[in-house]
């Protein structure tokens, strides 16, 4: 009988090859999987625009955790009992810094386990522009003394090249770097060599990525300034001065903001000012944001021509993933677009 199965079994074999490997392979390639997923470091990032850059390059790899999801701010956010779990549980821990994730300063400085911290706002490359004090309100007339004339950072952007030993309090310097693509990339060449010193073994698939994101970077900053270029004349009025680095490097015309920062609601004299300012700058549009309140932002147009419109710096609205920035970048640029070419 056992003479009679052998020769049974390789018949079978023979004439059903393409069905018999597969079916083999299966246990191995199962296996395979779940190295790989177990073999991948535990990777927190702070904010959604981070966490989108983080994921680009992991790829393959595995799926970086997220602290402020949904619609929260890292204005306002308090750190939850999650959260700190899964910064106890990590290996490589992604935010831009205390000036912008004050909430972290802390829990970050207690950790009790050796964590690879990457404080991004530390990446070699960087422009990095002044903190705006007092509302920044009237027109800016320096944009050529960041930009060129063909849209690239000239060499006046040097001033605000990173330091190592710079202050990191807020204030001393706007922290929306992301804003800009060529800063996403600065930050995306730091994130891939603290992943690849943290994990060796993926280096390969983190640096292929890596230069896959900036190829994709480099087409949306050409794309961009397409979209942006028959409005840039036209001055506006955005929720809070979180926009320096998109209006530097595409030389649009942000007029002033209503509050220099969401933790401070300005006071009924303040959005007074900003509405009598609003007709005497000609403002076309101003923009509310989706995390606060928009009823600022009616008063502020009530009685005057300007639109309003959103902008969503922060990627409230939008899930969480590795096409996020882009989605995030082509959004501000379409919105400002749109409402500019209707005032």
């Amino acid at each position: 009988m056992k003479r009679a199965l052998g020769p049974a079994l390789k018949v079978l074999a023979l004439r059903m090859p393409a069905l018999a490997i597969p079916v083999l392979a299966i246990p191995a390639l199962l296996f395979a999987g779940t190295m790989r997923a177990a073999d991948a470091p535990v990777v927190v990032t702070s904010i959604k625009p981070i966490h989108s850059l983080v994921s680009a390059i992991m790829q393959g790899v595995g799926e970086p955790e997220l602290i402020v999801d949904g619609a929260a701010s890292p204005h306002t956010y308090n750190l939850k009992p999650s959260n700190a779990r899964a910064l106890q549980e990590a290996k490589v821990i992604f935010w831009v810094g205390p000036g912008l994730e004050a909430f972290l300063k802390k829990p970050l400085q207690a950790l009790g386990r050796d964590a690879s911290i990457a404080e991004l706002d530390n990446a070699p490359g960087l422009v990095k522009l002044p903190f705006r004090e007092g509302g920044a309100f009237e027109p800016h007339d320096d944009a050529p003394e960041h930009e060129s004339a063909s849209g690239q950072h000239d060499e006046a952007d040097a001033a605000h090249d990173a330091d190592p030993g710079h202050d990191s309090d807020h204030g001393a310097f706007d922290t929306h770097l992301w804003l800009d693509p060529m800063n996403a990339k600065a930050m995306a060449a730091m994130i891939t060599t603290t992943l690849v010193a943290a994990d060796p073994a993926n280096a390969l698939t983190y640096q292929g990525n890596a230069k896959a994101l900036d190829d994709r970077l480099d087409a949306l900053d050409t794309e961009i300034k397409g979209v942006v270029a028959p409005v840039k004349g036209k001055p506006f009025i955005v929720f809070h001065d979180a926009y320096q680095y998109f209006e530097h490097r595409y030389g649009i015309r942000v007029a002033g903001s209503i509050t220099v920062s969401p933790e401070t609601i300005p006071g009924a004299e303040r959005v007074s000012e900003i509405h009598r300012k609003v007709g005497e700058l000609g403002a076309t549009c101003v923009f509310a944001e989706p995390q606060f309140e928009p009823r600022l932002v009616n008063v502020v147009i009530e009685g005057t021509r300007a639109r309003s419109g959103v902008l969503d710096p922060e990627a409230a609205t939008l899930k969480a993933g590795p096409d996020l920035y882009f989605t995030l970048m082509r959004g501000i640029a379409n919105s400002m677009k749109d409402c500019l070419s209707s005032a």
